[in-house]
């Protein structure tokens, strides 16, 4: 059977944004922007509202049917303007720390480096920037299912995807869908290491 999969809209900000907080607050990534726990129960679902706000203005979310899953995509054009409409240097990240956690500098600091990272010279291409799936759903092949569509919309169309892998088992995940690295990882202070990946169209 498959996944019933639909565009989520601004009704669904609430369900999104417990969704994303519980999915990624275990995530190594997440860990290292927020290290204590208590701290990160406080303000993690703030960043991931922030998020969720981005992706509903500037790109899309697919959530399944049942809300176990979603995925915020953004369309990057072509040109120097990176994730989010950002220019390369503008205060965007300092913006995003200054709403979410003022005192916490890794809140901008994983902005600045996932944004110089991102391939602002291969052309247009959706960027996957999160996928979160119920923490008592994954494993369930859910993340597959709403990646799928889009891919299968760059194939025809002829568009690159892009995204960041946040530990090495979603990266060889990403991997098995056709991502490559796009060179070293992002490598976090005392922290895990993120992966660049980059998705030719492919061409059957």
């Amino acid at each position: 059977m498959g996944v019933a999969i639909r565009r989520a809209t601004e009704g669904d900000r609430a369900d999104l944004v417990r969704l994303l907080d519980e999915a990624f607050m275990d995530d190594p990534v997440s860990g290292w922007v927020f290290p204590g726990l208590a701290h990160r129960r406080r303000r993690h679902a703030g960043l991931m509202a922030a998020f969720i706000d981005i992706s509903l203005s500037e790109g899309y979310v697919d959530i399944t049917e049942d809300g176990a899953a979603a995925a915020l995509w953004l369309s990057v054009p072509a040109g120097p303007r990176g994730p989010g409409g950002a220019d390369e240097g503008d205060d965007g990240p300092a913006q995003l720390r200054a709403a979410v956690d003022p005192d916490n500098e890794r809140v901008e600091e994983i902005g600045r480096l996932t944004s110089g990272a991102h391939p602002r010279d291969r052309g247009a291409h959706e960027y996957l920037w999160m996928i979160a799936v119920d923490p008592a759903r994954q494993g369930q092949g859910l993340g597959t299912a709403l990646m799928e569509p889009v891919l299968d919309r760059c194939d025809r169309e002829g568009v690159a995807s892009y995204l960041e892998a946040s530990s090495d088992r979603s990266r060889v995940l990403y991997e098995r869908l056709g991502f490559a690295c796009t060179g070293s990882g992002i490598a976090l202070a005392d922290g895990p290491t993120m992966w660049p990946m980059w998705r030719d169209p492919q061409v059957s």
